[in-house]
C-alpha cells in the first residue's frame, strides 16, 4: 500500500503540479485514527494537504516565497469530521437524521437506505411508498417491494435513496464501468480568455471572488476552504431552499451570505451580475437544473470569461447514473462500503463509515482543483472547468486499500480533540469548532468572517483593496 506522502503525490501530478513542490509538505501521524476497514486518516490528510499545498503554490506564484504545509494525521481526520465537533453556546449537535431516514429491508431480503432529512425527499418517499411518514409503515410498504425495483422507481419519482451493493455488484454495474475510466478530479480548458491579474492581498486567495451555490458539507467544505486562504466567498442561497442548520453553521464559517431567487428573472439577472465579475463558481446543483437556470459551465464562461467553473456531483458526469441525486450515505451504500464495513464489524447489513469522507474528502478535491485551474488561468488564459464526484472519491478512497483490524481501533476520545478547537463569535452565538488542519508556514490559515444565518449579507461582493 501506498504511504500519504505516495498519495499526496499522485493527486498533485495527476493536476499539473509542480512534483517539487511536495517537499514543502510535512506530513505527521499515523494510521489508523477511527475504527474502519478503510484508510479514512489517510485519504483525510491527503485531501486536505492537496489543498492547502495548492494554496501554497498560488502564494508563490503571487509572492515569490516558498513556505512549508504541515499536515497532522489526527487533526485532518478530526477535521473531516467537523459537524460533530462542533458547539454552539456549549451545546452539541440535535439529532442529525429525520425520523424515517436510514435502513430498512426490502421483499428480496436487500437492504435500502432513504435520505429524508429534506421535506420534499421523505414527502416523495412516502408518496412511492403510499404510506405514513412513520418507520414501522415505511418498513411494511417496503415489504412489498424487490430492493433495485424500488430503487429505480423511488428516483423516478424524486426521492432520494439507495440500494446496498458488494463492491463486486457495483463494479460490475455499467455506471462504475464508465467511472473507472476517468480521472479522480477533471480538469479541462472550456474556453479562450485572457490571463486574469492577481489582486493585491497578503493571503494566498486575497482578493479572489468565489461564488458558492451547494448545500449539505462537500461543495460547502470546498467553500470553507478557499474562504481559509483568504478568498471572499459568498455563499448563494434562496429563502425557500431547505438546509440543514447545524451543517449551515459548520460550513459557513469564512463566508458572506445572501439570498438569490434564481427562480426568478430578477434573480437571475442579480446572479449574471455576481457571476460576471467572479474567480471561482463552486455548484452542485444536477447538470440539467443549473443548465436550466442559465448558468451551465459553457454559459458561464461566455458571462465571466476566464472563470473557474467547478462541479460537485453524486455519481459522475459519465454514465447511466449521472443525473441521480446522492448523498455521501448513499454513495457509500450503492459503492459498496456500508456492506464492506458490515463484513468488517461481523455484521449482517449495513454499517457506515465512522465520518462523511466521501463528502469531506470531496470538498478538499473540489477547493484543490479549483485553486490549481485558478493558477493555470493566471498563467496561461482560458476559462476552466474541473469536476469531481462523491463516487470517484469513494473509488479512489477504496483503492488505497483497507486496514487489517481496523475495526478494533478505538474511537477518538473528547481530550485528544480538544487540543484542535478553536473559540469565536458568530452569528449563532458562541462557536467551539475544529481549526483549519493545514498549517501553512508563512500564510497562516484562518477565517476572516464569521458564521452567519442564510441571507444576511447584500448580494454584492466587497470592495478589493
Amino acid at each position: 500500500m501506498k504511504n500519504t506522502r505516495e498519495i499526496l503525490g499522485d493527486i498533485w501530478r495527476s493536476a499539473g503540479g509542480d512534483p517539487a513542490a511536495l517537499g514543502a509538505v510535512k506530513l505527521t501521524g499515523d494510521e489508523p485514527q477511527l475504527p474502519s476497514s478503510f484508510r479514512l486518516a489517510a485519504a483525510a490528510q491527503a485531501s486536505v494537504a492537496a489543498s492547502g499545498l495548492a494554496a501554497a503554490e498560488i502564494w508563490k506564484l503571487r509572492s515569490g516565497q516558498s513556505q512549508e504545509v504541515a499536515v497532522d494525521m489526527r487533526h485532518a481526520v478530526v477535521e473531516c469530521r467537523s459537524e460533530r465537533y462542533l458547539r454552539v453556546d456549549d451545546k452539541p449537535p440535535p439529532p442529525a437524521w429525520d425520523a424515517i431516514a436510514g435502513v430498512y429491508k426490502t421483499r428480496d431480503a436487500r437492504f435500502v437506505r432513504l435520505h429524508t432529512n429534506f421535506r420534499h425527499h421523505r414527502d416523495a418517499v412516502c408518496k412511492v411508498l403510499n404510506c405514513k411518514p412513520e418507520r414501522d409503515d415505511v418498513q411494511a410498504a417496503l415489504m412489498q417491494w424487490d430492493g433495485e425495483a424500488f430503487e429505480t422507481a423511488a428516483y423516478a419519482g424524486g426521492c432520494v435513496v439507495s440500494m446496498m451493493r458488494s463492491h463486486d455488484e457495483w463494479s460490475a454495474t455499467p455506471h462504475a464501468k464508465a467511472l473507472a475510466e476517468l480521472p479522480l478530479i477533471v480538469i479541462e480548458k472550456i474556453g479562450d480568455a485572457a490571463p486574469k491579474p492577481w489582486p493585491k492581498g497578503g493571503r494566498p486567495l486575497a482578493g479572489i471572488r468565489v461564488l458558492d451555490l451547494s448545500r449539505v458539507i462537500a461543495g460547502p467544505v470546498a467553500g470553507r476552504t478557499l474562504a481559509a486562504h483568504g478568498a471572499d466567498v459568498l455563499l448563494i442561497s434562496g429563502p425557500d431552499l431547505p438546509a440543514i442548520p447545524w451543517l449551515t453553521i459548520d460550513t459557513g464559517r469564512g463566508k458572506l451570505t445572501s439570498f438569490v431567487e434564481l427562480k426568478s428573472a430578477q434573480g437571475r439577472e442579480m446572479f449574471r451580475g455576481l457571476l460576471a465579475e467572479a474567480d471561482i463558481l463552486s455548484q452542485g446543483y444536477r447538470p440539467s437544473a443549473i443548465a436550466g437556470l442559465g448558468f451551465s459551465a459553457e454559459e458561464a464562461a461566455r458571462i465571466s470569461p476566464g472563470v473557474v467553473y467547478v462541479t460537485l456531483s453524486a455519481y459522475g458526469h459519465a454514465g447511466p447514473w449521472a443525473a441521480r441525486r446522492g448523498f455521501d450515505s448513499l454513495v457509500q451504500t450503492s459503492t459498496g462500503f456500508n456492506h464492506a464495513e458490515g463484513q468488517a464489524a461481523g455484521i449482517d447489513g449495513p454499517k457506515e463509515l465512522p465520518a462523511q469522507m466521501l463528502d469531506h474528502a470531496t470538498g478538499y478535491f473540489m477547493a484543490f482543483g479549483a485553486m490549481m485551474a485558478k493558477a493555470r488561468q493566471a498563467r496561461e488564459g482560458g476559462s476552466w472547468h474541473v469536476r469531481v464526484s462523491l463516487a470517484q472519491t469513494g473509488r479512489w478512497l477504496w483503492n488505497l486499500g483497507r486496514i487489517a483490524d481496523g475495526m478494533k481501533t478505538e474511537d477518538l476520545k473528547e481530550e485528544t480533540v480538544m487540543p484542535l478547537i478553536e473559540d469565536a463569535p458568530s452569528g449563532f452565538g458562541a462557536l467551539r469548532s475544529v481549526r483549519h488542519s493545514a498549517l501553512l508556514s508563512k500564510t497562516p490559515a484562518y477565517w476572516a468572517r464569521p458564521a452567519m444565518p442564510l441571507g444576511s449579507h447584500p448580494p454584492q461582493w466587497p470592495v478589493r483593496d
